[in-house]
């Protein structure tokens, strides 16, 4: 009953990290650059739009469940035959502990300050918003993308280590 916890735990982490990797390299090389090119009134309509779409349940069972999952992996593979697997494991769960941060203390506060500057329509200096928030969300988010991606290595690395031990690798 142990390796498939372990398994199952381990291969949850894999993909809910993939899932917030992927979303986070989607803003990187698509949602940004193609944002870049419109107007200041559509580029701040679009992020108020999507910080509000984004709060779902789809996005928070995979930005929480890797922690969660990552966090099971590495107390399940503490003991045993997990050991191999058990530093990639930490790595990943350290990693994406790392986008975790990054969105809770610097993208998540700086789309609440996007949103609280109101209606599109009606704000004063649309360039002067845009300015504030974009280069340096965008710089950041790559910092997430990267750190989310370097996890999902680790614990895909910690996945394959655990097949071998178990013998299904």
């Amino acid at each position: 009953m142990l390796k498939v916890l372990q398994t199952g735990s381990l291969v949850a982490a894999v993909i809910t990290t993939g899932l917030m990797a992927g979303l986070f390299a989607a803003f990187a090389y698509a949602i940004m650059p193609g944002l870049a090119k419109v107007d200041d009134r559509a580029f701040i309509d679009s992020m108020q739009r999507i910080n509000v779409a984004i709060i779902n349940g789809w996005f928070m069972i995979s930005f929480l469940g890797a922690l969660a999952f990552a966090g099971l992996a590495a107390a399940l593979h503490w003991k045993g035959d997990g050991r191999a697997a058990l530093p990639w494991i930490i790595a990943g769960l350290v990693l994406y502990l790392v986008m975790f941060i990054i969105t809770s203390a610097i993208n998540v506060p700086m789309n609440d300050k996007l949103d609280a500057a109101g209606d599109p329509a009606k704000i004063v200096d649309l360039a002067a918003v845009r300015a504030e928030f974009e280069s340096r969300w965008v710089a950041w988010n790559i910092v997430r993308a990267v750190t989310s991606t370097a996890a999902l290595g680790c614990l895909a690395w910690a996945l394959v280590l655990h097949g071998r031990v178990t013998g299904k690798g």
